[in-house]
């Protein structure tokens, strides 16, 4: 596996600090994960957007982790989903400039991460949408997240005992769309013991879902 590469990506209020992982075998996309709540320490080495990239390198996606505005060497300040979701775009349009052959596009997030993935797919639709122990119907101080743009092209992971984003919020959600919601039996929201787990649900439904 080749080693990742931290990218400086100019962002719309500075630069912003960005994993590199490199697609293994024959590439076929681009992936852009996004990371949980820096309030509560959340950077792009969280354990699990790495563990989600692991797989998604292992299915042939060239995987950006950035470190949304404020976090680690991130320019600018947080800005509670509003300023990332801008971010986001921005790694995308990156992303997908240097990779111009490759058509697919997967866009992700964990917690925090998958409420700013959700809006910045109203803007750049992927091929995937993949929303691990996301942040849905969750927070009260801010917009409500919006409905996935395609629920076909819509993947959702989270723990059965998640006990930050209770499971039921994330149902609710998914609901009205008849989007299937794919619980961890005995994960917590941070998927402690179910990473391996995790990993292998990525690598199983990601195909389903992108073809």
């Amino acid at each position: 596996m080749l080693k990742p590469e931290t990218l400086s990506i100019q962002g719309p209020v500075g630069l912003l600090e960005t994993i590199y992982l490199p697609a293994q075998g024959n590439a076929r996309g681009v992936a852009v994960i996004n990371h949980p709540n820096p309030l509560q320490g959340g950077t792009n080495t969280n354990k699990v957007i790495q563990t989600a990239a692991k797989a998604l390198t292992g299915l042939g996606f060239h995987c950006y982790l950035p470190n949304l505005r404020g976090v680690g060497n991130s320019g600018g300040e947080h800005d509670y989903g509003r300023g990332e979701t801008e971010d986001c775009i921005r790694v995308i349009d990156y992303a997908r400039a240097q990779h111009p052959e490759l058509e697919k596009f997967v866009l992700a997030g964990f917690s925090f991460g998958g409420y700013v993935a959700n809006f910045a797919a109203q803007e750049r639709e992927p091929d995937m949408l993949l929303l691990m122990g996301a942040a849905l119907n969750h927070y009260t101080d801010r917009p409500e997240p919006q409905a996935a743009p395609n629920p076909n092209k819509t993947l959702i992971i989270h723990g059965a005992e998640d006990e930050v984003v209770e499971i039921k919020k994330v149902l609710a959600w998914a609901e009205p769309q008849d989007i299937p919601v794919i619980a961890i039996a005995g994960s917590t929201h941070f998927f402690h013991g179910k990473l391996i787990a995790l990993r292998d649900t990525v690598a199983r439904f990601s195909p389903v879902v992108l073809d």
